[in-house]
This record gives C-alpha cells, structure tokens and sequence, in this order.
C-alpha cells in the first residue's frame, strides 16, 4: 500500500494537490495519503495533519507574521512522518516552508518529489544548490525549466501543467452571466485581485477606483469579481463602496468567471497562466509593501513578472507593478483591449500560443505516475 505525504501552502498548490490525489488513487485506490493543504486535497480523500489557511502570503516583509504557525505546522507534519514512514513526500511549490520540511524528511529517509517547481529561472537561481540536495524527483510545469533543472544535475520530468485540465467553465458565457445578474451580450471585465489576504490589501483598492473610469469610457461594460475560497468578506469592502455599481463576488469559480470575461485584471501569480489558458487579453497588476519590493528586485533574474510574458519570452500583455499600477494606468489598459480590436486579437493569437507550450493535459496523471514509481523504489541513481 503506497503511502504519501502531500504538502502544498496556497489556493492553487491545493488545487494542484487535490488532482494528484485523485490521479494516485485511480492508479492505485490503496493509497494513503496524508499532508498539509486546504479542501482539495481533503475532498480527495487525504487526512489533512493541518490546514493551509494562515500560512500563505507574498512578500519577504509579510511573512515573518506567519513564522509561529508555519514553524507548529512543520513539527506537526514532521512529527507524523517520523511515526507513520511514507514512502515519499510530495512538496508543491511554496517554497520558503516547503524546502525546510523536505529538508527534515529528507534525514528521515524518506524520498522527496517537487512539483511545482520553485521558478529559480526568475528568483534566487542558487536555490538549484538547495535543491540538488534536497529532491529525488523534479516534475516541473513549464517546458523551459527542463533544461535548467536538468543542467543542475536534478532528476527531472515535464509533466505539463495541470490547469490544463483543471480550467474548465461550468456553463457558458450567457448562462453565466445571467447566473450573475449579467448581460451576456455587452461586455463584462472580470477582476482577480488575488488568493492572499495581503496581496488583495494591495490590489483590490485601486482595482475598485479603476472600475468608474473603465465605466466612463466603455458603453455598458459590466464587472464580476472572482474571489478565492475561504477569505473573510471585510477584504472586499472597496469593491463594494464602489458609487453606483454592483459588483457580483463569486467564489471559488475563477475559471467561470474568465470563461465569461472580455478582458481580464488580474493579480499576478497562477491566474495569469489561468487567463492564459482561456485566452483572455488581461492586465497584469501588483503591489507589496516597498520595503520587501526593494529587497526583492535585489533576487530577480528577469526583467517581467506575469507567467503568462514568461513563458512567451515577451511581454504580451501589460503589467502595472508597485508605483505603475495606478486606477488610470489599468482604465487606458483595459479600454484599450475594447477601443482596439486588432490589439486585442493580437493578444489573444500570443496567448494561444502561450496555452500550446503548456503541454497537453493529463499532467496529473503524469505527476502520479512519476510520484508511485519513486514509492515503489524507482529513481534514478543520484
């Protein structure tokens, strides 16, 4: 009987974790399956050592807040491996806690797989050093981080990314908006302002000051605003004391929301990949507190910061960070996706191809597949 723990610290990392569970049970329903995550993974059947929520922020600053918990939780994870032995541990992006309790595991005896992995092309590259240490199996999602993962002597596998299964809209457009209050036939903007309690401190503001001015300039625009799960409703109040607008929240239905968009701004992170793969021209905004911007720009090897411009190797579409994202900097963005029509296809053609280098679907299956062959003893030689 397989045993594996799962350990995965954001929104998407659960939804991730939530789909490899599955793909682990249906190519062996005797797996066990344990770890830390959110309703995902516990809906696929894993007995949950502790919940996420509470441990996921941006930013270098924001998260010496959430140390206390992070470091309970870490014992709590470890103290279960130490007595139950799984035959591997699967860690899913989240790096800062993630590589600490590999670490631990690790002197266990206890394999490590990484999926999702640390985008160390854009971010601290010496984590590679760590990282070779650390993992038996790398199962990346973007094809370009192959070659890097490879070079640093790290077993690796493309696998694809799995919202290529996973980003799919529930009805259509019409249906949708009409669901929302909408008109399905005049044009919707659909606003992402992140996962992160501080991340939507950050973003949600200007976002819902931006919302007149798009309303000025675009005949009958309307907005719906794609809130991530479990997130308390005072966050949202700037988008409510918007004059004039009633705004639908709709929670834990982001690929319904972008199914049903025009134009899409977003917070930075998974969802621009999300958008991308709907094929949604998007504004790509982000604010942390200045002093962990001015730290953080001294450990970024890349001039973008949307995955969506990175894995196109261009800038595709806009992105508005710190200073830049401004109300009328995200107006005369997402106005121009509606004033211009041969821009917004232009956008929509690159993010086609963006969706093409993601790989096909059935990156879950994948996943799994490398995951039970290191639980049955099959890695690599290091």
């Amino acid at each position: 009987m397989p045993s594996v723990m799962i350990a995965c610290g954001e929104p998407s990392g659960d939804l991730y974790a939530g789909a490899l569970a599955r793909a682990l049970r249906t190519l062996d329903p005797a797996t066990r399956i344990t770890g830390l995550g959110g309703d995902h993974l516990r809906d696929a059947g894993a007995d949950l050592v502790a919940d996420y929520r509470g441990l996921s922020v941006t930013g270098l600053v924001e998260a010496l807040r959430v140390l206390p918990k992070a470091w309970a939780t870490h014992r709590a994870l470890v103290d279960r491996a130490r007595r139950e032995r799984p035959d591997a541990l699967v860690v899913i992006d989240f790096p800062d806690f993630n590589f600490r309790l590999a670490g631990s595991l690790r002197r266990l005896g206890i394999p490590v797989v990484y999926y999702v992995c640390p985008q160390v092309w854009a971010w601290r590259p010496g984590r590679l050093k760590v990282l070779e240490r650390l993992v038996d199996q790398a199962l990346v999602i973007f094809p370009f981080e192959a070659e890097i993962y490879r070079r640093a002597g790290i077993p690796v596998e493309f696998v694809g990314h799995p919202l290529l299964e996973l980003a799919r809209p529930s009805a259509d457009r019409v249906a949708l908006a009409a669901e929302w209050g909408l008109d399905g036939g005049a044009p919707i903007v659909a606003l992402l302002p992140g996962s992160r309690p501080n991340e939507i401190r950050g973003t949600l503001a200007t976002l819902a000051a931006a919302v007149p001015l798009i309303a000025a300039r675009v005949p009958r625009v309307q907005f719906v605003l794609a809130r991530a799960p479990n997130l308390p409703d005072e966050l949202f109040a700037p988008i409510r004391a918007v004059a004039g607008s009633r705004i639908p929240e709709v929670q834990g239905r982001a690929d319904d929301v972008l199914s049903a968009a025009d134009v899409v701004v977003t917070a930075s992170g998974t969802a621009t990949v999300q958008t991308a793969i709907h094929e949604r021209p998007m504004v790509i905004v982000y604010r942390v507190s200045p002093l962990t911007y001015w730290i953080g720009r001294r450990f970024v090897s890349v001039d973008t910061f949307g995955m969506a411009n990175l894995v196109a190797g261009r800038r595709i579409v806009p992105e508005l960070i710190q200073a830049a994202f401004t109300p009328e900097a995200v107006t005369a963005e997402t106005v121009r996706y509606f004033d211009d029509p041969a821009h917004a296809a232009t956008t929509r053609a690159a993010l086609a191809d963006v969706r093409a280098r993601l790989g096909e679907p059935g990156a879950s299956r994948r996943a799994a597949e490398q995951v039970l062959a290191v639980c049955r003893g099959r890695r690599r030689p290091r």
